[in-house]
């Protein structure tokens, strides 16, 4: 395996999701050592804690034996790259994200604490099940009224607490909300579409240090460009390995974890999402998450009550 490969989720016109093997032009589905053609190997099968599964040291030659004959790439759609993998967030790891908490939240200085502190923020973000993938619309809250994309470098764990690889996350929030109310990261956080992944984990098995990334991040609204900014790994407070450390303390993860990182870009103060608004996040080498916003909430309960 180069560092340019990749493990995706697909389908191939009507069929079911397949996980494969992408390197360039060419796509490689995959197939579990002694599992009939009928069983469709999934891609939380790879991280578990099972005898059969590949720990992180040997996952490449694993997956070498797996693949099977090629399919052309163009044929393929992908399918968000998660499983029955729960998807966790670290918060205030870039010193840009602990300025921009301080001043939604009125000066205070609890977001310095976070980011000094010993103990890393780290909360629940998403099920598997929940999370938007290329080219599908992420959520605004329609009770919020300051709504932003927060673009991070996602890591990809199995069950032993190992990196497999890394994608691109979308850790939409309501700023509001939590400015409002520091502690109540559920709300501001946890809704429909709020946790959009993909579209492809790079592969790194067994990488201990942060991969040296540009992330970069472009709203439009219109056909018009309205934000524009980027940010490095280099940025990031915290190393991977403690929050790895952190995440894995006092919990297992039978399925493997996602965890998104942070991020060190943060649109204006005078600026918020409208549905209709199109993200897009570039990490190279993983490529482009793609997605609309739209609103969600139910509106019209609410308003009967």
């Amino acid at each position: 395996m180069t560092d340019d490969t990749y493990l995706v989720r697909f389908t191939k016109g009507d069929g079911p999701v397949r996980v494969g093997v992408e390197n360039g032009s060419w796509l490689r589905p995959l197939a579990a050592p002694n599992r009939s053609s009928s069983q469709a190997l999934k891609i939380d099968w790879l991280l578990p804690d099972d005898p059969e599964a590949p720990r992180a040291a040997a996952l490449n030659d694993w997956l070498r034996g797996a693949m099977t004959d090629p399919v052309e790439r163009a044929a393929v759609t992908l399918a968000p790259p998660v499983g029955r993998q729960e998807i966790w967030a670290a918060g205030v790891t870039y010193r840009r994200s602990e300025e921009a908490r301080e001043a939604e939240s009125n000066n205070s200085n609890v977001y310095r604490r976070v980011y000094e502190a010993t103990r890393p923020e780290i909360f629940f973000k998403s099920q598997g099940h929940e999370v938007v993938g290329l080219g599908q619309p992420v959520g605004i809250r329609y009770d919020a009224t300051w709504s932003v994309p927060e673009p991070e470098l996602a890591v990809v764990l199995n069950a032993h607490m190992e990196v497999v690889g890394f994608t691109i996350g979308n850790d939409m929030s309501s700023r509001d909300i939590e400015g409002e109310n520091p502690t109540d990261l559920p709300r501001a956080n946890v809704y429909e579409g709020a946790c959009a992944l993909g579209p492809r984990i790079w592969l790194q098995p067994g990488a201990t240090v942060w991969p040296d990334v540009t992330i970069q991040m472009e709203i439009s609204r219109s056909g018009e460009t309205i934000f524009n900014e980027q940010t490095t790994t280099a940025s990031l407070h915290r190393p991977l390995s403690e929050l790895i450390e952190y995440l894995g303390r006092c919990k297992r993860f039978p399925c493997g974890v996602m965890l998104f990182t942070g991020t060190g870009i943060v649109p204006p103060d005078d600026f918020t999402l409208a549905e209709g608004d199109t993200v897009r996040i570039r990490i190279d080498p993983i490529g482009e998450l793609v997605n609309t916003v739209r609103v969600v909430g139910r509106r019209e309960a609410v308003a009967a009550l």
